[in-house]
């Protein structure tokens, strides 16, 4: 039931859940799930909240305090915890005083497989191997510290270490001038001259970025030009997407066309980033017609639009026009990242309803169970939505420079520190590739949709739990019957892999689960030939028996090399035998 209230001087930004139960103007009964309009004393905090939300980065300051008075809390009345703080205090610094003095080559302190702050052999050279140990210790005494607190609660646990983290990360020796020995040799080989062309990089970034734009070494990069080179058509054009594609290079192809469905946060070619590592290329080259959705880049006109209409006039229409250009067949679905979340919830509620038109969806590095979505879930609860949502009310949508700090912080030591060093310190950065333009080309995201998807899916779960609503009634994962392709990457901190596992657990379809490594981008973008590449895979009927994640990964055994041909292998085995001539290019749109 939706109840509406009329109330004078409504303001213009009508969408907002709400409790159950609601004081005031527009009063309801209890226990009705209900839309209000937001009445102006409302919308003057909202629009208040708003500009503070941009002030502090559209982090919620509160989250925080909350998170931190609960850690402090049940560590001060836990007395023996603190003793046993001081107590490992203690033994690290005898660990570090006695390797000083009589192992200094073999570290007491030493940094997981993947950390690479500390890799260079100038590290090796006293005083900055005992730097480097004695840091890597106090990360050590953090972990220590927020652990096993008794009565803390495992989300502020993980806050407060998260946080803490990224304060340490902050104050590492490797970022400091006099505390860093590769800052000190680039100083001595030039003179000082790395801190004058440092200091010019610097403020040459800095004058690009409020201009808008990219920073220093990415202008040859050019989509069409040196990226997305991939000749294609766009078939067809609505106010959220366009729909590309390709031509073919095969004389004949397989009858069942691919749908690709990125996600709408980045743009589209990263899958079609070089000659080199396309896998779009690499899908035509196997003999298959190819179409892809480009995602429009939205401003406040599209606040309004919502999460469902993504997925009806994104993805329901990109499939519609791929039926009409390629009639006839099943079309092979595949969906990246949130791309993958959305066409997992269309391929389900087409299962439901009887009414499929795919011949297999393939889920790259996209989830359809929440519950374990790894850190980005830190940045997600009531009170952070709260304040995200006052700040896209304010713009109509929500920057991607805003939307990027949460995953920078993720990754502070590769993403943002590194960089720095590299850029501004050392004055020798490395030379920025495509990877770096696209992550560069961000986009930004409708007001009412991300918040649609964040509380109905990260913070609700309502896809895995069966509660999500679409075409009127609910929807779940465990509707999906059609063969499921899932990949996940060991090292996505994104779309974490065991997340991405869990269709194995609430779906209803064949399933084959593919564990490559790298991490979110890299992971996919894996072609034939790539140095270090390698995978597991197992295929699983329904109704077999399950293993747990870490279970999964001690029985599946690793190989070596790109995961891309079994994928091709598995989509020409969900194809029919038949190959048909190239279909034309859709017609005018």
């Amino acid at each position: 039931m939706q109840i509406k209230a009329k109330l004078a001087g409504v303001a213009q930004y009508p969408w907002k859940f709400r409790p159950s139960v609601h004081i005031g103007p527009g009063r309801v009964t209890a226990g009705v799930s209900e839309i209000v309009d937001i009445s102006p004393l409302d919308n003057f905090d909202r629009n208040m909240r708003g500009q503070l939300a941009t002030f502090v980065g559209g982090q919620s300051p509160w989250a925080a305090m909350a998170a931190w008075q609960d850690w402090i809390y049940h560590l001060g009345v836990s007395p023996g915890r603190q003793v046993a703080l001081w107590q490992q205090a203690a033994a690290s610094f005898m660990k570090l005083a006695t390797n000083a003095f009589h192992d200094p080559q073999n570290w007491a302190f030493k940094p997981p497989p993947t950390d690479n702050r500390f890799r260079s052999p100038a590290w090796g050279r006293p005083p900055f191997s005992l730097l480097a140990q004695a840091h890597l210790a106090l990360e050590e005494q953090w972990r220590f510290a927020t652990t096993d607190v008794r009565g803390l609660s495992e989300y502020h646990r993980r806050r407060v270490e998260f946080i803490g983290r990224l304060l340490l990360n902050a104050i590492a020796p490797i970022n400091g001038v006099i505390t860093n020995p590769e800052v000190l040799d680039a100083a001595a080989a030039t003179g000082g001259r790395n801190f004058l062309d440092g200091a010019q990089l610097f403020w040459s970034d800095l004058a690009r970025l409020l201009r808008g734009g990219r920073l220093t070494g990415l202008d040859e990069f050019v989509v069409g030009k040196t990226m997305a080179m991939t000749p294609g058509h766009v078939v067809f054009r609505n106010d959220l997407m366009e729909v590309i594609q390709y031509t073919p290079t095969t004389e004949k192809v397989h009858a069942e066309p691919i749908l690709i469905v990125p996600a709408w946060i980045m743009k589209y070619y990263i899958l079609d980033l070089t000659p080199e590592t396309s896998l779009v290329r690499y899908l035509v080259g196997q003999g298959f017609t190819v179409f892809i959705i480009s995602w429009r880049n939205p401003g406040a006109e599209a606040r309004k639009i919502s999460f469902d209409e993504y997925r009806q006039r994104g993805v329901e229409t990109a499939l519609n026009v791929v039926a009409r250009i390629v009639p006839d067949h099943k079309i092979q679905a595949v969906g990246y990242c949130i791309g993958g979340s959305t066409l997992a919830i269309s391929a389900a509620v087409r299962d439901r309803d009887g009414r499929n038109g795919l011949a297999s969806l393939s889920l790259l590095a996209a989830q359809t169970d929440f519950a374990e979505a790894g850190d980005l879930l830190l940045f997600i609860d009531e009170s952070q939505l709260s304040l995200l949502e006052d700040m896209m009310m304010v713009q109509g949508y929500l920057d991607a420079r805003q939307m990027s700090g949460a995953f920078y912080a993720l990754r502070t030591n590769e993403m943002l520190w590194s960089q720095i060093v590299e850029r501004y310190l050392i004055g020798k950065p490395k030379p920025l590739g495509p990877l770096d333009a696209w992550l560069a080309d961000c986009t930004r995201m409708p007001a009412q949709m991300h918040s649609e998807y964040l509380r109905k899916l990260f913070l609700d779960n309502q896809f895995a739990l069966g509660r999500y609503e679409a075409g009127g009634q609910a929807v779940a994962v465990k509707n999906t019957t059609t063969p499921v392709f899932a990949l996940g990457a060991e090292r996505d901190y994104i779309a974490p892999w065991r997340s991405v596992y869990q269709i194995e657990l609430y779906g209803s379809a064949d399933t084959t689960f593919v564990l490559t490594g790298g991490g979110h981008n890299a992971g996919v973008v894996s072609p034939p030939g790539k140095p270090g590449a390698y995978f597991r895979m197992r295929s699983t009927k329904h109704g077999a028996t399950y293993l747990e994640p870490d279970e999964w990964f001690a029985n599946v055994s690793r190989q070596d090399g790109s995961w891309w041909p079994c994928w091709a292998e598995w989509l020409k085995q969900h194809s029919s035998a038949e190959m048909v001539t190239p279909p034309p290019p859709g017609g005018a749109f």
